[in-house]
């Protein structure tokens, strides 16, 4: 496995310049520590979270049609891997795929991924690169030399944690990693009404907000905070506008706290901003992707008009 996980120094720049603002901000790739990938892996199990149950049936009805569209030998690239699942219905689908780079900030998740599927794959090649995908990333030589082209995976709707103007930069720096005809596979959840993304994002068991929360814990422990996170409550809604859930960690009391020595104060109602999850209309995504470089060969959705899939080509 190649280690290039940002620094400690990373994150406390960071959490410091993002508590600076007017408008209090953490990165959500903060998120993944050890204990937030436990999390999200329980929050894809909640009955509120369409999400994964929809993307993965996805993955399994059209496996066929992206295994004949890529073709035999594929070396396999996915973006923020975390939980295996995913990855294994789509390397099920494939014809004899060659290799799987797997490119994910939390270690702990990404290494016992890729050994799970080191075992359970033989005669395909494995790795992992620990990184922040966000930013660019140098593909190992197995990665560049594999036996049959390239296929890029971003699944779960990860790119909606992407401001828009971020996103399409994400997808033309991706198009730079690939060679004409390498093809990219990648989730987007749709535009949908508010009465079923609101309670996918405020889960009745209380998972999503011990993971939202999770962040406070990481920054006392890793930052040397003094955050009362009792203090906070868990914040996430629709904001029909952008287009995009907000989640936020709200101070229900004025409060003080240090984060590496520096004084922090937040007044009650005042919100720490911790992710945005954008939602796409078919169009739109289409119409981002094309501009990045790429051509989209198929796209698909579920019946419910939930979430889709679509198959990109570098143009």
């Amino acid at each position: 496995m190649i280690d290039r996980h940002p620094p400690k120094d990373d994150f406390a720049a960071d959490v410091l310049n993002g508590l600076s603002r007017s408008q209090k901000w953490i990165p959500p790739k903060y998120f993944y520590d050890a204990r937030g990938s436990r999390l999200f892996e329980d929050i894809c199990a909640t009955p509120e979270y369409y999400v994964t149950r929809t993307e993965l049936k996805l993955l399994s009805d059209v496996g066929p049609d992206i295994a004949t569209i890529t073709g035999r030998d594929a070396t396999v690239i996915e973006f923020g891997s975390g939980s295996d699942a995913k990855i294994r219905r789509l390397l099920d689908a494939l014809r004899a795929p060659c290799a799987y780079v797997a490119i994910d900030i939390s270690r702990d998740a990404l290494e016992r991924a890729v050994e799970d599927l080191a075992r359970d794959y033989d005669g395909l090649t494995v790795g992992g690169i620990c990184a922040d995908f966000g930013t660019p990333v140098e593909l190992p030589d197995e990665a560049l030399n594999g036996c049959g082209k390239r296929l890029g995976f971003f699944p779960g709707s990860t790119i909606g944690n992407m401001d828009r103007p971020v996103a399409r930069r994400f997808l033309a720096r991706v198009r730079e990693m690939f060679q004409p005809g390498d093809g990219f596979l990648i989730g987007v959840d749709l535009r949908k009404d508010r009465d079923i993304l609101e309670p996918a994002y405020n889960d009745a068991s209380g998972v999503t907000a011990e993971f939202n929360l999770n962040v406070l814990h990481r920054i006392n422990r890793e930052l040397g905070g003094t955050i009362d996170i009792g203090t906070f409550r868990h914040d996430a809604y629709y904001n029909e506008d952008e287009g995009r859930i907000e989640m936020h960690l709200r101070a229900m009391e004025d409060t003080s706290f240090r984060v590496a020595d520096t004084p922090f104060s937040m007044r009650r109602g005042e919100t720490i901003h911790t992710e945005n999850s954008y939602k796409y209309a078919i169009p739109e995504f289409v119409e981002a992707a094309e501009a990045a470089g790429f051509w989209v060969v198929q796209s698909w959705q579920d019946k419910r008009s939930l979430f889709s899939l679509h198959y990109l080509t570098a143009v």
